[in-house]
């Protein structure tokens, strides 16, 4: 495939880089081999080559990485939009495990579930996620087949717990689900080669401290380093959670994880508000990835994530929905949300050095709407160990993107909630994309102005 348009990318935090005029070449394989400005050489070469599989992106319309979703409760999506008016293991209990033992009790609605979740995926422009699945193997196997058969990079992890508050939610023993774990792996890597091309790996999924017994937990680090598959769970998430692990454990959350080898260069932690900066340290010496949750943080956590200070110290951070914990799959809303939560710490930290209270606090923890995006992005990418180059336009990196109208490059009439009166106004108007019609979009757009999905080269359809 041949392109030639505006391509807008965060290569770094700090960056936003829009190409104007380039011509990009994918490969057979679905990676870019080619990059650079039409006038180039290679580039005049290529569109002499292959002008009649050309695919020109008019004015008005640009090329952006496709998000990356690093925690996605995919049973959850069930009931989405309810049950927020309580504490998050209160939640477990009347909502969360009931839904996920259904679907593991009825196929037909697992089917159904998985592959509209798929679908609704590519409308919000998610290419790639890492999913929660169920306890039980044959369930996640469906949802690994339905992402697989929608096209997207799906990250699939089987729940592994053997304690449980719901008796008829839970694996009989340590040893029966570290077996259940072992043979998902198993099964999930066959399903992977199923299809030529398959996007689909299995994660080794210890629920959360609180369902996870210590011979699980120690079986499950174990299972990790030997198959060498990556590891999510959810780490310091709410207050509750917090005391709990201290209660029963008689440690904190991040030493138990540590002590059982599963804060791995592979892993990704969820939520982790409760860390404070050593325990970052610690995730930073071990290569260990975050997925930040703004949204459902507001529900269930009594204290924000400290995004700022995670991304001075080098962490891995990127962004997740937390569906259902998160009641919206669209990961614009958790861009937004992050920089709201972002710019209330900051707000916060302004009024305590004016009091001279609590400390100094020399460093804005505010972050802006080009470094949300990086996150949900670019930022994604390296917590998942994607393929190099992976959540930005560079040769050799996956073509995972989608494309985006702002505007009708003839009129100026904007698309979906965007309105752009200057264009409208002047026909004559210049239609050079510009960084504040980039973050018109960021703030305002919805999916009426996705018009192309793409993952590995191969275009995608809801």
């Amino acid at each position: 495939m041949l392109f030639r348009g505006t391509f807008v990318h965060c290569p770094t935090l700090a960056s936003l880089d829009i190409l104007h005029d380039y011509v990009l070449h994918v490969d057979d394989s679905g990676f870019i081999s080619h990059i650079a400005p039409a006038e180039d050489e290679r580039s005049a070469q290529l569109l002499s080559e292959l002008k009649e599989g050309l695919i020109a992106i008019p004015d008005g319309e640009f090329l952006v990485p496709s998000f990356v979703d690093l925690h996605l409760h995919a049973p959850q999506y069930l009931y989405a939009g309810n049950g927020l008016d309580m504490p998050l293991m209160e939640w477990l209990d009347k909502y969360t495990y009931k839904a996920e033992e259904r679907l593991d009790a009825e196929p037909a609605l697992a089917q159904a579930v998985y592959t509209r979740l798929a679908r609704r995926l590519i409308e919000c422009g998610t290419g790639a996620a890492l999913l929660f699945g169920t306890i039980r193997t044959d369930t996640n196997l469906i949802l690994a087949r339905a992402m697989r058969d929608a096209g997207l990079r799906a990250y699939v992890g089987k729940l592994s717990m053997d304690i449980s508050s719901r008796p008829t939610y839970t694996e009989g023993s340590a040893s029966e689900a570290l077996a259940a774990a072992r043979s998902f792996v198993d099964e999930c890597a066959d399903v992977n080669n199923e299809t030529a091309g398959s996007l689909v790996a299995p994660v080794v999924t210890p629920r959360f401290v609180p369902t996870c017994s210590a011979a699980l937990l120690e079986g499950l680090g174990a299972l990790a380093k030997e198959q060498n598959v990556r590891v999510q769970s959810h780490l310091a998430e709410a207050h509750d959670q917090v005391a709990w692990v201290r209660a029963e454990r008689g440690m904190e959350d991040i030493d138990v994880f540590d002590k059982h080898a599963l804060l791995t260069a592979r892993t990704v932690q969820a939520h982790c508000t409760f860390l404070d900066p050593p325990d970052l340290d610690v995730l930073v010496a071990h290569g260990t990835a975050i997925a930040h949750c703004p949204l459902s943080n507001a529900y269930f956590s009594a204290r924000p994530f400290r995004l700022r200070e995670a991304l001075q110290k080098g962490l891995k951070v990127g962004l997740g929905s937390d569906v259902a914990g998160g009641y919206a799959l669209d990961l614009m809303h958790a861009m937004r949300q992050a920089v709201v939560v972002s710019r209330m710490r900051e707000g916060e930290r302004l009024v305590r050095q004016a009091g001279n209270n609590e400390g100094d606090y020399p460093h804005n923890l505010a972050i802006n709407w080009k470094e949300a995006l990086y996150l949900a992005t670019r930022g994604g990418t390296l917590a998942l160990d994607m393929p190099q180059g992976a959540g930005s336009f560079v040769v050799g990196a996956p073509f995972d993107c989608q494309r985006i109208k702002l505007y009708d490059g003839a009129s100026g009439i904007g698309a979906g909630a965007l309105d752009f009166f200057d264009l409208e106004m002047d026909p004559a108007a210049p239609r050079v994309l510009s960084e504040d019609a980039v973050e018109k979009w960021w703030c305002l757009g919805d999916g009426r102005n996705r018009v192309g999905m793409y993952v590995q080269g191969k275009a995608l359809t809801p």
